[in-house]
């Protein structure tokens, strides 16, 4: 039997290899054993994303669930976002949410993640409980759903209506769909789909199928998975602004009237530039420490408190539900993104209305508010090299950054170093390196930021150069 350990994000593998109905109950029945401790009588929602098997394994799940005598809501339809099934614990004041996803990872992938009574990641001691409760081997003798349906311990339920529900109470959708505005959305075949066209039918939609397979292509809503939506918005001339989010819709990617990829770094200070400015709302902003600097200097301006955690959502999330203050917003590099007046979790299509209807109220283009925040604090480009590299060529660099032996990267002098999780070397004038190594795999990630794409492309360049010797 494999040793089955979660990651930042829950726990991921290959289906039919690792990732099997045994292997899966293993899992729920350490999540039960774990949840029965907790509270006795406890109940669990469960949903699943579009890939491959992925009714079967929720179905296991809540057959494990049940079989502990765990009250069960089942998505009802053929498959949810993660964003649903967390938003669904919340309102059914379940104990426990499970969604059977693999997230923005390729389509041979599947995974299991573990939501909290509160909506949001799971923490890390929680999982840590979970892991050492799941045994090597559990020959239970599972019954039928129908059986555990006649019992009730198992009923259907329908997410995507509650969460339809939730986003037509919240926004002002009127404002957005009659703003003469055209928007698009890529699905990446992902589970926003459907939500989407109920929503925004007149919208122009791309990848909208149930695709198990995704087409082959990892569902991360990167601009390059998404040149297809690109092309798209810039041959129409008339799309105002394209929405992409991916295989669980809880991260986004957005696109300006021209085309362009609007990356994590502008929509978090958009977000905040809308919340306070706008709609005066205020609270702490956090954000991981591969955001840009821009986000603090923002904060500065508008007088909002700024953290910086540890790159991953869960640091975001335990600051929220933990952190004893109100946050305005959250956010990672990644596309991850957290408001305030909503759950601690990402959402792809949430976040992506927010922008929406901040261009609906203020018929203004992306570019137009996008101008406004570089008018605040500045204009700026973060870009990232992922370097493939040997695990030994890796840690040999990682090792010469711990013991401060770069002073330069080409022309340009490190004048201050940050260690948080990776190293950031501070360049003058705003601009910074960061060097992280892949936790998963032989890759190093390299980040710059500078005035525009071109300046960061040319630190970056001189980094590799230096860091390749």
């Amino acid at each position: 039997m494999i040793n089955i350990k979660f990651g930042t994000d829950g726990w991921r593998a290959i289906i039919a290899q690792e990732f099997t109905v045994e292997n899966v109950i293993r899992v729920g029945y350490g999540t039960a054993l774990w949840l029965k401790e907790q509270k006795p009588k406890a109940s669990v929602v469960i949903g699943n994303d579009p890939r491959f098997a992925g009714k079967l394994f929720a179905e296991t799940t809540a057959k494990v669930f049940a079989n502990a005598g765990i009250k069960v809501f089942i998505s009802s339809t053929d498959f949810v976002s993660t964003p649903m099934v967390s938003l669904g614990t919340v309102l059914l004041k379940a104990d426990l949410g499970v969604i059977i996803t693999a997230s923005h990872n390729p389509p041979a992938y599947s995974g299991y993640k573990i939501k909290a009574s509160y909506g949001g990641p799971a923490t890390p001691s929680m999982i840590d409980a979970v892991e050492e409760l799941i045994p090597e081997k559990i020959p239970l003798d599972l019954l039928s759903i129908d059986e555990y349906k006649k019992q009730g311990l198992i009923e259907e339920i329908n997410l995507e209506d509650m969460y339809i529900k939730h986003v037509e109470e919240k926004f002002d959708l009127d404002a957005i769909r009659n703003s003469g505005m055209n928007f698009a959305y890529d699905a990446m075949y992902g589970a926003g789909q459907n939500a989407m066209r109920r929503l925004f039918p007149d919208a122009t939609f791309l990848h909208c199928d149930h695709n198990p397979g995704f087409d082959g292509q990892a569902p991360e809503p990167i601009h390059k998975n998404l040149s297809e939506f690109s092309e798209l918005i810039k041959l129409s001339g008339d799309i105002a602004s394209g929405l992409a989010t991916d295989g669980d819709a809880d991260r986004i990617g957005l696109y300006d009237e021209k085309g362009n990829f609007v990356d994590s770094h502008h929509i978090i200070l958009l977000l905040i530039h809308y919340l306070h400015k706008y709609k005066g709302l205020s609270g702490e902003v956090i954000t991981t420490f591969s955001c840009t600097q821009k986000i603090a200097d923002l904060c500065a301006k508008y007088k909002l408190p700024q953290t910086t955690t540890k790159i991953g959502f869960k640091y975001i999330c335990d600051l929220i539900v933990n952190g004893g203050k109100q946050v305005l917003a959250g956010g990672e590099e990644s596309g991850g993104i957290a408001i305030t007046g909503y759950i601690p979790e990402r959402d792809g299509i949430w976040i992506g209305l927010t922008v929406w209807e901040f261009m609906a109220k203020t018929g203004k283009s992306l570019t137009e508010l996008i101008e406004e925040v570089y008018a605040e604090v500045g204009s700026f480009a973060v870009e990232r090299y992922d370097l493939h590299l040997t695990e030994e060529k890796k840690q040999a660099i990682i090792k010469a950054c711990k013991n401060g032996l770069y002073s330069s990267f080409g022309s340009y002098k490190i004048a201050q170093v940050e260690d948080m999780d990776g190293y950031k070397f501070h360049l003058g004038n705003g601009t910074w390196v960061m060097i992280r190594p892949s936790g998963t795999e032989p890759v190093l990630r390299v980040y710059a930021e500078a005035a525009n794409s071109a300046d960061a492309f040319a630190i970056l360049d001189a980094t590799k150069a230096t860091l390749l010797g």
